[in-house]
């Protein structure tokens, strides 16, 4: 990372690296965009352009950039020519007869960073937050005359670098301060939904050609999926992004679940929401409209974000080795300072056996190097008794099954058996908690937890895979984002 600066900026770029950037190519839809001007040589704009200010409006102090998103669209598109023309070659197409019927998969994700304020080791630090809004072309695909089905030309070959993740907008706010982020986005919301009624016509491999495009909004973790469908906070009682089960339920019923939450269904609860149109209470109102109580932003696809699902889980394991180390099986409500106690024992031990060293907040490295066999045997040197030695075994030993098939890009190529078995395995984890680890799971459970155990197997028959679709290009990014702004991820304030 040291040495030579290689990212320029715009102004010095060569002709050659412009034509990656958005706004070289010619292109045109059918029919136009609605609300979105057919000029097609537009570079960076403000994020705020398409608001029209008033007087009366309050000036959004923020600063956001982004490219428009069909332009975009195009630039991504321009980039994988070669390889859309290798992939006709390969399938036999005769690409001069191939002219129409293209379809493109986008996965977008949008996440939010922490402090990203200049460090320049004095002065107060000031609390800057960004967002970052970006897509993925996961997939090209071509329908033949005569043919049911697409034939599939480019497919992402990986899919969760941070190289075929592509930026669309940056913005200077906080994830948490939903009126401004929605303005921002607005543009974009509506872009896309214009993009999604109409036909790209644009060069590839100099013929004219034209792509329909479907946007799947996965890349996003529990708490943007929950501010963008208008469900309330994670912490509610409503547990799942993806059922309308409540912590209770998914306490009691582990596993049997099926996906029910769906963005049109959101709105529609809304709208029950504000009409009250049965003149209920406000909880009979809540439970009817099963914690949609905001208006549904942008439509996302109902999933489980792989890497959000790995450091939330971790973080779970992690306070059930706290609780056997201080055998609360046993006793009911230990004092703060027995937790602490039994916190830094842990701690201790997995600093001295593994080298993992305490983070604030669990991170997705640290969340795997936790979640394996060898740190389960180095917690049970702590345990006292062989039988919770035993249960917390086998607890890990599942979870190392059942986790390649929601982190996979392809679960049914690269761990077969463990998909086949991962109803089995997930219904066999469940029952362990409910009986020996009862303790932790009366009456409540964490969302991902809950996810994992009760949607994965339908969310890979409906996608073909969990871990392709997450958000961890995205997060990759985040990287990219900081180091652009030289200020090196979040150093020790000493």
């Amino acid at each position: 990372t040291s040495g030579r600066q290689i990212f320029q900026p715009l102004h010095t770029l060569r002709n050659a690296e412009k034509e990656l950037l958005p706004g070289y190519h010619q292109f045109e839809w059918q029919p136009a965009l609605k609300n979105v001007s057919s000029s097609w040589d537009v570079g960076i704009i403000d994020g705020l352009s398409g608001w029209t200010t008033f007087v009366e409006d309050v000036p959004a102090d923020t600063i956001s950039r982004r490219f428009r998103y069909d332009v975009a669209l195009v630039s991504a598109l321009k980039d994988l020519e070669e390889d859309i023309m290798e992939g006709l070659r390969e399938r036999g197409l005769d690409d001069s007869i191939c002219t129409s019927g293209f379809t493109v998969v986008v996965k977008e994700s949008c996440d939010g960073m922490g402090d990203v304020s200049e460090k320049h080791g004095n002065g107060p630090a000031v609390p800057e937050k960004a967002v970052r809004f970006s897509f993925t072309i996961m997939s090209v695909s071509i329908r033949v005359e005569g043919e049911d089905d697409g034939i599939t030309i480019f497919q992402e070959p990986k899919p969760n670098s941070e190289l075929s993740c592509r930026p669309l907008c940056l913005m200077f706010v906080d994830e948490s301060d939903h009126e401004t982020l929605t303005a921002i986005l607005g543009p974009v919301v509506a872009e896309r939904k214009a993009m999604m009624e109409s036909r790209l016509i644009i060069s590839v491999g100099g013929l004219l050609r034209s792509f329909r495009f479907f946007f799947r909004g996965t890349g996003y973790d529990e708490k943007m999926v929950r501010e963008m469908e208008g469900l309330e906070a994670s912490g509610s009682t409503y547990v799942c992004t993806l059922c309308d089960s409540t912590r209770a339920e998914a306490s009691q019923n582990m596993v049997l679940h099926s996906i029910t939450r769906s963005h049109d269904e959101n709105l529609e609860r809304y709208e029950i929401w504000r009409k009250n149109p049965f003149s209920e209470s406000a909880d009979e109102l809540r439970d009817r409209v099963k914690g949609v109580s905001a208006k549904p932003f942008m439509e996302t696809l109902p999933t489980l974000d792989a890497l959000h699902c790995d450091i939330g889980n971790a973080t779970e394991f992690y306070k059930i080795f706290q609780d056997e180390i201080g055998e609360v099986y046993q006793r009911s409500n230990p004092s703060r300072e027995e937790r602490r106690r039994w916190r830094s024992t842990l701690d201790k031990q997995l600093r001295n056996k593994l080298k993992l060293k305490p983070v604030m907040r669990m991170n997705g490295n640290y969340a795997r190097r936790l979640m394996t066999r060898e740190a389960v045997e180095v917690v049970c040197e702590l345990v006292p008794s062989e039988e919770r030695r035993e249960a917390l075994k086998r607890l890990m030993d599942l979870y190392v099954q059942m986790k390649p098939v929601w982190r996979s890009t392809c679960p049914s190529r690269d761990c077969p058996d463990q998909l086949c078995r991962y109803s089995y395995n997930s219904q066999q984890f469940a029952d362990l908690l409910s009986t020996t680890f009862k303790y932790r799971y009366d009456g409540k459970i964490t969302n991902y937890l809950h996810k994992t155990l009760a949607h994965v197997p339908e969310i890979i028959e409906r996608d073909g895979s969990i871990g392709a679709w997450a958000s961890e290009g995205n997060e990759s990014g985040n990287k990219l984002f900081r180091r652009f702004r030289k200020m090196n991820a979040r150093q020790s304030k000493t």
